[in-house]
């Protein structure tokens, strides 16, 4: 018999080796990005935010901001370490209570390592503190954070967040908000959902906002300024929160006359996309010089310059139908886009419709024969467009058209039953082009997979379908009297005026 000596550092070391599960060979860190090939850096993996706890102090007259973001999340895999996009200076980081270590890495990475793995379904909650000047901070050579001459605003699409909080950035992994901001007293914080309470001290007045309802991180907003904050309740038991600059000069009067219309609105459109989902509404017009709108959620963001050829209610609609079409129901990948924008321009024709400046039937003839064959307009499928031609006027008016070759395959019964109940069968969650034509298919009965493809994914004009646009095809379409009003809101959704 040989008996082996064993040092006590080793006998120790062996006995740590069974200490640890099997599984610890399974830790690794979390995507930096969350699988979204348009934008392969936006987002993370490895964990589920399920709320944001937000509390800032800023100073308009120097840029800076200050902040502690609470971030309540649950991991879904086995984690080493994880990212959170953000761009400001951070000085700690805990996990659960305890310091991390962090680092940053890529354009916008914060890279946040805890002081132990974290098993896969392990509640956390991140504490970031940080602090800059959002304006000197850019991330693919632009800054989505908008100093105005009295604050600032952070209001964009596909990305905001970063220059203001830590966040998981990609409408997949939507949450609830506590937005609590400090400002100088005489100014102003506006945030999306409802204001809590308000409360001053030495020389500073804190806002306190509450969105309770899950929000993608590019649907909340920030806007810090002057504004007249007019408050009201549509007939339909809406509250509505608008606020307007103190400085919109010659716009006051455009701008005032078209976001006050919400209320009424919000109840317009529920009558075809069912009961609004949010427990607020409105809008805010600060004094910026970007000329796009964005449909933060229950507080749209609108620029002044949108309002300098008059009011535009066709606008407010476009914007408001996105509560439904984009906030509730978010797309599930930015090649998604159509659900979004289709829909809203579509709400936009209706409006018309109702107006009695043209009907649905016509815009589309109007759209169709605006745009011979050999037109790039063509060249643009809205069902899934890619990056560099998301926004484009095709994805809003082809998508449209889209909308209303739908319509007429399957019926009106049917087309509103799909328009109101959609919303309700996917409410605050995320939704794919493809989901919706599933949707569609099942409520009407009909195959749907040919027409699909040839009005959102085929790089062509596609042959006329139905009397009227193949009229249309072949004469002259009068322009619908709505068309002007309609067109204006193209440049509203013109995203690439980021400050270069």
């Amino acid at each position: 018999m040989h008996r082996r000596f064993i040092a006590p550092g080793a006998l120790a070391a062996a006995s740590l080796l069974l200490a640890v599960p099997a599984s610890a060979a399974s830790y690794s860190p979390g995507a930096p990005g969350i699988g979204d090939p348009y934008y392969p850096a936006y987002g993370n993996g490895g964990y589920d935010v399920s709320h944001y706890d937000l509390r800032l102090k800023y100073q308009p007259q120097t840029d800076e901001l200050a902040g502690t973001a609470t971030i309540l999340a649950r991991t879904t895999q086995d984690l080493s370490r994880f990212d959170l996009d953000f761009l400001l200076d951070v000085s700690e980081v805990r996990v659960n209570g305890a310091k991390a270590a962090f680092a940053t890495s890529g354009q916008h990475e914060l890279e946040i390592t805890p002081s132990a793995p974290l098993p896969k379904g392990t509640p956390i909650t991140v504490v970031v503190r940080y602090s800059g000047v959002p304006s000197t901070k850019s991330a693919y050579g632009f800054s989505t954070w908008h100093r105005t001459p009295d604050g600032a605003v952070a209001a964009d699409e596909p990305e905001a967040a970063w220059w203001w909080y830590p966040s998981n950035d990609h409408p997949l992994d939507k949450a609830t908000y506590d937005v609590s901001v400090a400002v100088p007293d005489g100014t102003q914080a506006i945030s999306n959902g409802t204001l809590q309470s308000t409360s001053s001290q030495l020389g500073w007045t804190r806002y306190n906002w509450r969105q309770e309802k899950p929000q993608a991180t590019y649907l909340t907003t920030l806007a810090v300024g002057r504004f007249d904050i007019a408050t009201s309740t549509s007939e339909g038991g809406v509250p509505v929160v608008n606020a307007y600059s103190k400085d919109l000069g010659d716009q006051d009067g455009a701008a005032r006359a078209s976001v006050e219309r919400t209320g009424e609105l919000v109840d317009w459109l529920s009558g075809y996309f069912g009961p609004y989902p949010f427990s607020s509404a409105g809008g805010y017009v600060p004094d910026t010089t970007t000329g796009y709108a964005l449909e933060t959620q229950t507080r749209v963001y609108y620029s002044p310059r949108q309002f300098a050829g008059g009011s535009n209610a066709s606008l407010v609609v476009h914007e408001l139908a996105h509560q439904w079409y984009g906030d509730s129901v978010s797309l599930k990948g930015w090649k998604d886009i159509w659900i979004n924008e289709g829909f809203a321009r579509y709400a936009q024709w209706l409006w018309s419709e109702h107006e009695g400046e043209g009907t649905t039937r016509e815009l589309a003839d109007y759209v169709y024969a605006s745009h011979p064959a050999d037109d790039p307009f063509w060249t643009v499928a809205p069902g899934d467009p890619g990056a560099d031609h998301q926004f484009d006027s095709a994805v809003y008016d082809r998508g449209a058209l889209a909308v209303q070759v739908v319509r007429e395959a399957v019926g009106d019964d049917a087309f509103f039953a799909i328009l109101k109940g959609w919303p309700r069968e996917h409410a605050y969650g995320n939704a794919s082009v493809a989901d919706f034509r599933a949707y569609a298919e099942r409520i009407s009965g009909k195959p749907l997979d040919t027409l699909f493809d040839t009005w959102l994914f085929q790089p062509q004009k596609p042959a006329a379908r139905g009397a009227s646009l193949a009229e249309a095809a072949a004469d002259p379409v009068a322009q619908p009297r709505s068309w002007r009003q309609i067109e204006a809101t193209n440049s509203a959704h013109e995203h690439e005026e980021r400050a270069k």
